[in-house]
């Protein structure tokens, strides 16, 4: 395992984060490529991070996660780019969109992910 953080944080700002992670093999598939559960984890933190950048500490719960894969992420050694958005912030659901980029700055997967907002009151 690497001592370096793999995922990091380039660029936050009230609803919108961007994200890069540095492929390791525990992130890859058995052909070496990028695997779609690594992609899935990170279309869930990419859109709780989207919500949390709004100024929320408790995101709340996913109630939808959906992820489309259109190429191959990278290999081990490479970087693939995350943008998380939260495109609409409601009384209780929050709507985010994270987009993934290769090395080679191509659309390689898109993610949406809902998320129910709760407030301290309602527990």
């Amino acid at each position: 395992m690497s001592k370096r953080a793999a995922l990091r944080l380039v660029n936050v700002e009230p609803g919108k984060v961007d994200f890069e992670l540095l492929i390791e093999k525990m992130h890859t598939n058995r052909l070496g490529t990028l695997h779609g559960g690594t992609i899935a984890s990170m279309v869930d933190l990419g859109g709780s991070l989207a919500v949390a950048s709004k100024g929320l500490f408790s995101t709340g719960l996913s109630t939808d996660l959906n992820v489309t894969y259109l190429s191959s992420g990278g290999k081990v050694g490479h970087i693939i780019r995350g943008e998380a958005t939260c495109d609409k912030f409601g009384k209780t659901l929050a709507y985010t969109t994270v987009l993934f980029r290769n090395k080679d700055d191509q659309l390689v997967a898109r993610g949406s992910h809902t998320k129910f907002v709760y407030s301290v009151s309602l527990l």
